[in-house]
């Protein structure tokens, strides 16, 4: 390979890492509504991991996947381990995607029993 064959590689990948992809946008708040609304049901499914954690609940017989937040942020809001848990019945306050369509909310604050948890401060 020469010297010219090498630097027009190297200038295409940097132009592949520097040229945004075409895949809508999944974090942040851009894809919901900014307003809120507020859902009652009942855990399905949790997969609390990185990048944040998902919920899938039952609100009257449709699922709802619940975005919360990462592990740090839902352990800063003090949820107790365990305590979202399929079986469980959550209240969540969030805003949803502006898609209705998708069933998908990205929760502020977490009713669990009789105790609320605020995981975005500031955004009500």
């Amino acid at each position: 390979m020469t010297i010219r064959q090498i630097l027009a590689a190297c200038a295409l990948a940097a132009l592949s890492l520097a040229t945004p992809g075409t895949a809508p946008a999944h974090h942040g708040w851009s894809w919901t509504t900014g307003q809120n609304i507020d859902l009652t049901g009942v855990i399905r499914k949790a997969s609390l991991g990185l990048p944040h954690g998902i919920l899938e609940v039952d609100v009257e017989g449709e699922v709802w996947s619940v975005e919360v937040g990462q592990p740090w942020r839902n352990e800063r809001a003090g949820i107790p381990d365990g305590a979202m848990a399929e079986g469980v019945e959550i209240r969540v306050i969030g805003e949803p995607s502006a898609d209705i369509s998708d069933r998908r909310i990205k929760a502020e604050r977490l009713t669990i029993g009789d105790v609320e948890y605020q995981l975005y401060p500031g955004r009500d």
